[in-house]
């Protein structure tokens, strides 16, 4: 005789039903997609070594990332960035024309105590530039070394024509508040004192805001930075692992264990993004590298999904 199973009364059906609901909630709860943050953050696990993150939409200002953003690293050759600008700025007022020439010489003083210095061919990016010490070079020229092959030579030149203080004052303005620019590179003496170049994340995301927003100079002047900068020649980070078609400008430092990058990311239709990459205390330089490029790609694939 087939024994019949009673139904559940009506309080017990809304308990299972609930019963259900809870468990499909908390499936979906453990299938959610990471943020972007939680994805930076895990990508950063495997570099040894300390990293600070900057990110900007600059068509959404809500869409940003911070990550150790106002912790302070030293600056490399991103701070030859503000130079440039500084440069833009004392041409409109006068000052210089980035037309004239200048006779390229290698000596420089120290900022501890006068001292002179000079620049050695073996530990700068461009070798180029030495055979032409003792003839007439434009500051056009200078400039655009300093930023696509990171001259140090050409720096140091543009440092002491526009002062490093005008270079960091100006900064200021810009609501970079952190960074100093105190000398140019190679001043051994500064060095063994502390007196570095130093910047924060934030900073540079900043002044790479402004560059792209035409508020670092004219909109003339912003366009031929942006220029400049998308003729950068180390591309080992933010465009590394980028689609062909995306451009970037933007600025590379490198000394021992500091790898850094910071740029402007501009899609092929016309959307566009500041990103800062900073590193420092880099266990593997090369593996550091790397998995900072793959957070680029991360941050680039966000803000596909974003817009």
């Amino acid at each position: 005789m087939m024994k019949l199973i009673p139904m559940p009364s009506y309080s017990q059906q809304v308990l299972i039903v609930l019963a259900f609901l809870s468990l499909f909630s908390c499936q979906k709860k453990t299938t959610e997609k990471p943020s972007l943050e939680e994805s930076v953050l895990a990508q950063l696990d495997s570099i040894q070594g300390d990293v600070a993150v900057a990110y900007f939409n600059l068509g959404d200002p809500s869409d940003t990332l911070m990550i150790h953003a106002f912790e302070e690293f030293h600056a490399a050759s991103t701070m030859k960035v503000p130079v440039m600008i500084e440069l833009f700025k004392q041409e409109k007022e006068g000052k210089l024309d980035l037309n004239d020439s200048i006779v390229l010489v290698n000596e420089f003083k120290s900022i501890v105590d006068g001292s002179p210095y000079s620049m050695d061919i073996g530990d700068d990016s461009d070798d180029v530039i030495y055979s032409k010490i003792g003839s007439t070079v434009s500051l056009n020229d200078l400039m655009y070394s300093m930023i696509t092959v990171s001259s140090n030579l050409a720096t140091n030149v543009l440092i002491e024509l526009v002062d490093a203080k005008n270079v960091t004052a100006t900064m200021r303005t810009l609501g970079a508040d952190k960074i100093q620019v105190l000398r140019g590179v190679e001043d051994q003496k500064a060095y063994d004192l502390g007196l570095s170049n130093s910047t924060t994340a934030n900073d540079l995301m900043m002044i790479m805001k402004a560059i792209a927003e035409d508020q670092a100079g004219t909109p003339t002047d912003c366009e031929e930075m942006i220029s400049i900068l998308k003729d950068q020649q180390f591309n080992e980070i933010i465009p590394f692992y980028l689609p062909k078609d995306v451009s970037v400008a933007h600025k590379t430092g490198v000394i021992t264990g500091v790898h850094h990058d910071a740029g402007i990311v501009y899609l092929p239709d016309g959307r566009s993004y500041v990103l800062v990459l900073l590193s420092k205390n880099l266990q593997d330089f090369d593996k550091g590298t790397n998995q900072l490029a793959k957070v680029s790609k991360l941050i680039y694939d966000h803000f596909l999904i974003q817009n």
